[in-house]
């Protein structure tokens, strides 16, 4: 299953362990991970990683097992976030930033509390 759309290019993401990739669609800019089959931490890794990169109106899209869902309060300040399954095992979870211009994520906490983190 192929979630890319023909005209993404691979980008360059510092510190992201899976390639990403940047498109256009109907005017919006998406940056696109795919950590389904990566193993703990590398989701949240990724994810902080692909957060400090977009910009503006820009959205990330993470595919993941399953919603990350010990993620969602570290960012829940600065981003909106909304989380769909694809099928059984894929989830899609689209990130936007918020319209002020917060910055209290701490994008170096890549750890997951309290055993809820998602692989």
């Amino acid at each position: 299953m192929n979630l890319l759309p023909q005209n993404a290019q691979e980008i360059e993401v510092v510190g992201a362990t899976v390639p990403f990739y940047k498109y256009e669609e109907n005017g919006v800019t998406f940056i696109q991970f795919d950590s389904s089959k990566a193993g703990h931490p590398e989701p949240m890794i990724n994810a902080m990683s692909g957060l400090q990169t977009i910009q503006g109106d820009e959205k990330l899209i993470m595919l993941n097992s399953k919603p990350p869902m010990g993620l969602f309060p570290k960012i829940e300040n600065e981003f909106d976030f909304e989380h769909e399954e694809i099928k059984p095992g894929l989830t899609r979870v689209v990130f936007s930033k918020k319209g002020q211009n917060t910055t209290d994520t701490n994008f170096n906490d890549t750890t997951c509390g309290g055993g809820s983190c998602s692989n």
